[in-house]
Order: structure tokens, then sequence, then C-alpha cells
């Protein structure tokens, strides 16, 4: 157990200080200088959506999921967990990155990826673009190996070039197969869907390894059937899960980059999350919120919930390693 010296300092209290005032950061949290640097997950932003391929927008994602965290409290009835308590969550603030050398950006990200995990923590990392996750991913297998994925999608990113540009939204995982990051025996997409360049960029897919659930899967077979699924693919492996809010349909997440009609619901999506409990959850990130095409905030509500089932999962595994004893991470 956590001794009360060194328990989780929380988020503020709502009943005390009003929810629309004081620094936006995640869920209300303290900065990771308030924590003395240590954190067990560290939410941070990396605002960068220069690999965009249509509507550009997701360099303020990270801000406005941080304003809708605001409504976020401290207990999760859905995972029976408290997730602030059971672990140090703190705010590490942005990343800050080049947005005109695609190259240099993906440096960025990565060193600064090293340096938390090499602190200690797990990341919960807002986007900014899909680009991100390729130096994400080579700081995961640099500490872990090979993970395995769950890429949660309306498209596979798995193309290889745009304009003869290899280092883009849409070919992060095509680069992380090649190098080697990806356990390719625990790999899917998830929520899929719309059309593509042709059927060739299914067969080049699969032969990196990755499994696909479409959305229309999800619609026929019901959460809990796929959910199961995914947890066998993914055994005790260690897991990056991977988040584009255009999973959703534009119905629950408008303001997105590139939408497609027939997506997951929000209900849907965080339940699928709830259900992976068990995984051995190392990091995740969630990308692609362009809140200028965001009426009401929907997609920034709905990307708060989803970071915070992701920073839930992965306190309530860290709180559980800790009973066990050292080594159990």
């Amino acid at each position: 157990m956590t001794s009360s010296e060194n328990a989780p300092r929380g988020p503020v209290d709502s009943s005390r200080v009003p929810r629309y005032a004081g620094p936006a950061t995640f869920a209300r949290l303290p900065r990771i200088d308030e924590t003395g640097g240590r954190a067990d997950v560290a939410v941070v932003g990396v605002p960068f959506d220069s690999g965009v391929s249509y509507r550009p927008g997701a360099r303020f994602g990270g801000n406005a999921i941080r304003e809708a965290s605001r409504l976020l409290r401290p207990y999760n009835p859905a995972q029976d967990a408290s997730p602030f308590a059971l672990a140090q969550v703190a705010d590490a603030g942005d990343i800050a990155v080049n947005p005109f050398d695609i190259g240099e950006a993906v440096g960025t990200v990565q060193d600064a990826a090293d340096a938390l995990l090499d602190s200690g923590a797990r990341l919960m990392t807002l986007g900014g673009d899909h680009t991100i996750a390729l130096p994400l991913l080579r700081s995961m297998a640099r500490k872990h190996g090979p993970v395995a994925l769950l890429h949660f999608d309306a498209h596979l990113d798995t193309w290889d070039t745009y304009f003869g540009a290899a280092y883009t939204h849409g070919t992060p995982f095509r680069r992380a197969s090649e190098e080697g990051l990806l356990d390719t025996a625990a790999l899917s997409h998830v929520g899929t869907r719309g059309p593509l360049y042709g059927k060739k960029d299914l067969d080049e897919d699969e032969r990196m390894g990755f499994g696909i659930v479409t959305s229309a899967d999800v619609m026929r077979r019901g959460v809990d059937e796929v959910t199961d699924q995914l947890r066998q693919r993914i055994g005790n492996r260690p897991l990056y899960i991977s988040v584009d809010i255009d999973v959703l349909d534009p119905a629950h997440a408008p303001g997105t980059g590139t939408p497609e009609a027939g997506g997951l619901t929000s209900r849907e999506l965080l339940e699928i999350l709830r259900g992976l409990a068990d995984c051995h959850l190392v990091s995740a990130d969630l990308v692609e919120v362009a809140p200028a095409y965001d009426h009401a905030e929907i997609t920034s509500v709905a990307a708060s919930h989803t970071a915070y089932e992701l920073t839930t999962l992965m306190s309530r595994q860290i709180a559980e390693a800790r009973e066990k004893g050292p080594d159990t991470d």
C-alpha cells in the first residue's frame, strides 16, 4: 500500500474551487513540477499536426482535451477505481516540437518520451496528429522490446508514403513494422472502415501482421465478444494503445481531420477499453482531436473520457503491481 507520506497528490477539489477556475491541467491534476518531478503516469501533450493529409488543427487538440477534462471526477465507477489515489498522475505539459521539420519533431518527441519513461512514468500522450505514434513506439520498444499494439482508428495508417514523404499521420505503423518495434503476433486495428486506395492496402497490412476488427464487426458481434478476441490476441505482452479519435463516428467526434461515416459510438469505445483491464498496458496515446471543427466540444469531451479510462487502467495496474511486490511491473 502507498504510505500516507507518499500518497499521490490528486486533482483540485471542485467543491472548493469551481471547475471553470484555475489552470486547465488534465483532470485538474497537479503539474509534474508540483509533484517533485515524480509521476507514475505522465499526461503529456504534443501540439504537432504537420503530418496531416487533409484538415489541420490537431496541434490544438491536447489543450482542448485538458479543458474538457475539467468535468472529470476522481472516482471511476465503471472500473470501480479512484485512479488518482492509486498512482501519482501528473500533467507533464507539452513537448515543444518544430512545426516546420517533421524529422526533427519526431526526434524531439522520442527524446522527451525516453526521458519520461526513464523517470519511471507511463505515458498518456495527447496529440497532435498520428505521426507522433512512431517516436512513441520507438521509446516503448527501447524499454520493453517489441510491443503489442491496439490501434483504434477509422484508417489503417500503414501506407508507405504521401507525396513521397515517409513520415506522416498515415504511415506511422508501416515505419514501426519496418523498424521491428511491434510484436507481430499481437497487432490489431479496431474500428476501421471507409474506402481504401485498393485491395492491396489490406494485403500489405495483413503481411505486417495486423488483424482487423471493423466498426461493422463491433456492431454485429458486440463489445464483449470483440473485447474477448482482443484480449486473447494480446495475452500478457506489453501493450501499447493508440487511439485516433476518428475511430468514433462523426456524430460522436466531428472535430477531427479525416472523418469517416459509420464509426464506433463513444460508449462502444469506452466499454472496449474497460474490458482490457487484465492486459499489461505500458502507455497510450490519443490523437487527431481538431477543436476548430468541434461544435459544442463533443469530440473533446469524448477524448477526455477516453484518456480517463486509459489512465485508470494504468493506475490500477501500477497499484496492483505494488501490492505484489518489486519486479512485477
